[in-house]
């Protein structure tokens, strides 16, 4: 009798809200690799549930289904509970907190490119006198791509890098709705542009390239970092024509030994190990060197692209990467090293590749490999037709944006007359393409992002 009493007893409401409000927090922590005892989330839930509400004031936030799915509580009760802000702030704690920067810090000149998650912005600190690119990514885009770890990965790697060819983090922070990634700018573009610009160029000017990335690539892989994009459009060229490697959105820890299985780069760049879905380490960047190397200097890529990862790795498996009679025979041994499609023999690191006949006579000395200009780049920099070619590091407009409201800028989608013109295929293993739309122009690209 006694039983069957407590089996009827009707619990308060509000117990019944708390112990969902806390059953729901717990399993919302336990999906991002976090834990907390039942004890705490029950004696913290009625004043976070308060705490919220005050910050709802009534409104609906738009928290994706899959999330709603993994925290283990229904759509309204959750949505009834938590703001997007409040949802997600707590679990990027590498992001200090700011309130939004205002026109007496910071002058927003005009946006640079869209990158993969929200626009790159050309930005004056009043107070130093200095510019800086600002990548700006909108919380709502991190929630519904499910990209927690990708985004604090990129901070984390780049506050561990310092090295002359490698573009510098300088800060990073978040407001209520956005993560903010400041980094230096580099007013002469990418090489992207350049190579569009110039169609080709020399062995000569290509070898000093060449040793710069590896230098770069070296470095990463020391200290434990696989870059797992490296591009023309991810090379930022410095004010004397140098090289600097950027773009860490991608980029991950990978300790020697350790194996990686996303899918994830630029489709013509990607080792065959990469588009089979993994295992892969290391070596697949000095694939993507390759690549990138082999198109410097011809003009093209080795493979044109596909719209998806299944029928490019099809492609590559099979391509023999015949080499044009124009290549010396030091810069083919190089190239056929790097592109060996067995990761395991593949050329991987940094003493074999300064080992190549093809650097024969060149110094790997950092300071010295900057000490002159490559004049190429800047001649072609004074070229009037630069700015129709520029894919970033151009601004849109010599005109201040006036009463720019940062935090008003919610979606990666904002109209931008420099947006790379891509095919762009989201997957998620073993997943097909979500998104396609044609590439054009010279060495058309595919990119994949997970």
């Amino acid at each position: 009798m006694g039983a069957d009493a407590s089996k009827h007893t009707k619990r308060p409401a509000g117990d019944q809200e708390d112990e969902l409000f806390s059953s729901g927090w717990r399993g919302f922590l336990s999906s991002v690799g976090l834990s907390l005892p039942a004890s705490v989330c029950r004696l913290a839930a009625p004043s976070l549930r308060l705490r919220h509400r005050r910050m709802l004031q009534g409104k609906t936030p738009d928290i994706p289904d899959h999330v709603l799915r993994l925290a283990g509580v229904g759509p309204d009760k959750l949505r009834a509970e938590w703001s997007l802000p409040g949802f997600i702030s707590m679990f990027l704690p590498e992001f200090p907190h700011r309130t939004v920067p205002g026109q007496e810090d910071f002058q927003v000149m005009s946006y640079i490119a869209k990158g993969s998650f929200g626009p790159i912005l050309k930005v004056k600190d009043k107070a130093k006198q200095k510019t800086y690119a600002v990548k700006v990514i909108p919380k709502s885009e991190i929630l519904r791509l499910g990209v927690f770890e990708q985004s604090k990965e990129e901070v984390i790697v780049q506050r561990q890098i310092h090295h002359p060819f490698v573009h510098d983090l300088q800060d990073c922070w978040q407001t209520q709705r956005h993560l903010y990634i400041m980094c230096d700018y580099c007013s002469t573009g990418d090489l992207y542009t350049y190579w569009q610009m110039n169609g080709e160029f020399s062995e000569e000017i290509v070898r000093m390239f060449a040793a710069e990335l590896g230098s770069a690539l070296g470095f990463l892989h020391d200290i434990g970092v696989i870059h797992r994009d490296l591009k023309m459009e991810n090379i930022l060229l410095s004010d004397n024509g140098h090289l600097r490697l950027a773009d860490f959105g991608l980029s991950r820890r990978l300790e020697r030994g350790g194996r990686a299985f996303t899918i994830c780069g630029t489709i013509q760049y990607m080792a065959p190990e990469v588009l089979s879905g993994g295992p892969y380490n290391h070596a697949a960047d000095w694939w993507s060197l390759g690549i990138l190397i082999f198109s410097l200097v011809s003009g093209k890529f080795p493979v044109p692209p596909e719209p998806d990862h299944c029928s490019m790795l099809r492609k590559v498996r099979h391509f023999p990467y015949e080499m044009p009679l124009t290549f010396s025979p030091p810069l083919v041994l190089l190239i056929s090293e790097l592109l060996c499609k067995t990761p395991i023999r593949r050329l991987r690191t940094l003493d074999r590749f300064k080992r190549q006949a093809f650097f024969r006579g060149m110094s790997f000395d950092l300071v010295l490999m900057q000490r002159e200009p490559v004049q190429v780049i800047l001649r072609l920099r004074e070229r009037p037709d630069r700015a129709s070619k520029a894919r970033r590091g151009l601004t849109l407009s010599l005109q201040p944006l006036k009463g720019f409201d940062y935090d008003s800028l919610l979606s990666p989608d904002t109209p931008d007359s420099q947006d790379n013109t891509q095919t762009h295929v989201t997957v998620a293993l073993p997943g097909p393409a979500l998104s396609q739309q044609p590439a054009q122009e010279k060495g058309p690209r595919s990119e994949v992002f997970v």
